[in-house]
Parts: C-alpha cells; structure tokens; sequence
C-alpha cells in the first residue's frame, strides 16, 4: 500500500462558525484570523495505492460553481486535483474509487463536473465507483433546512444518474471493520448523519482520515465544536471517544482541513486529549 496527500485546493471560513459558542481569544491561538475573521482552511484528500485501486478519499469544491458562490469563500493558492495526481504520476482517469466522507459540498463537489462543453453534469472520474452509506445518501438527498445549502443536488445526483454509486455496509456499532474498500470506517452522526471517518492500517501505523470530526488541530479540546454541526451534543461524545482511542492507540490524525498542519498525534494530560506531536505526510509516507 501507498498513500498520496491530494491537495484539492485551499479556502476561508468564517472562525466564528468554525468554532461554535467558543470565544474568538481561545481559538484564534491556535487559528489566527484576517480583518474579516475569516481563517485559512485546507481540502486535504488523501489516494490510496493497494494492488490495482486507487481509492480517492474526498475531493473538496470542485469548479463548476459560480464565481459569485466561490467568493463567499475566498479561494486561495493554486492547488488542483489534477496538479496534485499529476505529481504522483497518476491522471483522474486511473481513479478506481472515490470515497466521500460525507456529502457536504467542500468535500464532494469536485466528484461531479460539466462536460466539455458545459451542457450537463457528469463525473469527474469516469473509471470510479463512488462510495457513500445508504443512510447519509437520504439525509443528503432530502436535506433538512439547516444543512439544505450544503448538500448540492448538482454535487449529488449525477453520481447515482451514471450508475457509478455505490454504498457501503452499516455497522453494528460505531466501526465498520474492513470495508469493502479494504479500510475500516468510524460512523460519526454528530456534524451530519452518518459521516464516516476511514481508518487506514498502513506499514505498522494507523492513519485515520479525520473529516469533519476534527476539522483542524485547533479543535482537539472537546468543546470546541463547529456551528456547522447538526448534533452538538453527540459531536462532543464522538470527539472524546475518537480522541481517547487516538491516544490510548497512538492512532496519526490525517487532517483534511487544517491548511497548516497535516497529520498529527495526540497524548493524554491533565485537560484531556491534547497535541503530542506534528507531521508532515513525507514524514510518514
């Protein structure tokens, strides 16, 4: 096995929403915001190597929105899919499997793009199966008014018009051990309904693909919680448990949108879970 950071391309958002009931003095330490408390936010993916797959984990925004939409989150630097493939030697076309954590569209609005002439929508990796869970497709598909404006019919649709999409298996608890993309997955339901966040057993290490249960490293104490959440309450029950088998397991936290730090590792103290340690994927990969 061999894993590849695809960079998806880079944005802000507002700190406030990012961080929930939480006073801008405690998170903008570690998150420091612009004049317009906007801070720096990454779409972080992540390509699996195994045998003949190439499994694609997440695919940020996308480019088929509107330069009006874009400019709500003020886009930033010159990472693509395409750039980041292409430095590996790979090419969308070679895409086995896309694997979307959830359905929000800054993590899978670049699974779907326009033909070449902007006539109609179709994927944006035609040789992929797209993976979602039969619960989460319906929560996405028949949005409730609070999370309606992230889950984009024009993100969604066309992976199941094409045939392409796939769901995987529920578990009976919270993992799902050995999927049938070769990973286990961890349900989390308090950002949205059956987010799934992919633990990848790799040359000794665990790698867990930390989605939107960790948004960032700021977010490591458990009250920090996004505005965005659905469930804010159980987000905190999630958090603590991940966190704590992250700790006892000494799992490394893949993080998907913190623009500045890649993957870390936390440690136990007298305030609960905290930072151990900072990574850079070369590092590890």
């Amino acid at each position: 096995m061999k894993l590849y950071p695809i960079e998806a391309g880079n944005f802000k958002l507002d700190g406030g929403a990012m961080f929930g009931v939480v006073p801008k003095s405690l998170w903008q330490r570690a998150n420091p915001a612009d004049a317009n408390n906007m801070i720096d936010i990454a779409a972080r993916c992540l390509l699996i190597e195994e045998g003949s797959r190439l499994i694609l984990i997440d695919t940020g925004m996308g480019n088929k929105q509107s330069e009006k939409f874009y400019g709500y989150y003020h886009l930033w630097g010159d990472d693509s899919i395409d750039k980041s493939l292409k430095k590996y030697g790979f090419h969308r076309d070679d895409i086995t499997d896309v694997f979307m954590t959830h359905l929000h569209f800054d993590h899978c609005g670049g699974s779907v793009q326009y033909n070449k002439d902007r006539t109609m929508l179709e994927p944006a990796f035609k040789n992929a199966y797209f993976w979602s869970n039969q619960d989460h497709w319906k929560w996405a598909t028949e949005p409730n008014r609070r999370e309606k404006a992230s889950f984009l019919k024009e993100n969604i649709l066309p992976m199941e018009e094409s045939g392409q999409l796939k769901f995987t298996s529920l578990p009976q608890d919270n993992i799902l051990k050995n999927s049938q993309l070769g990973f286990d997955i961890f349900f989390a339901n308090g950002h949205t309904d059956k987010q799934m966040i992919p633990i990848i057993h790799y040359n000794g290490k665990t790698i867990c693909f930390m989605a939107d249960l960790l948004p960032t490293a700021g977010h490591l104490p458990i009250p920090f919680v996004m505005g965005y959440d659905t469930r804010p309450l159980l987000t905190l029950d999630e958090k603590e448990l991940f966190l704590n088998l992250a700790a006892d397991n000494n799992y490394y936290l893949f993080l998907e949108h913190d623009a500045h730090n890649q993957i870390i590792t936390v440690k136990h103290t007298e305030k609960g879970v905290r930072l151990n340690k900072t990574y850079t994927c070369k590092d590890l990969f």
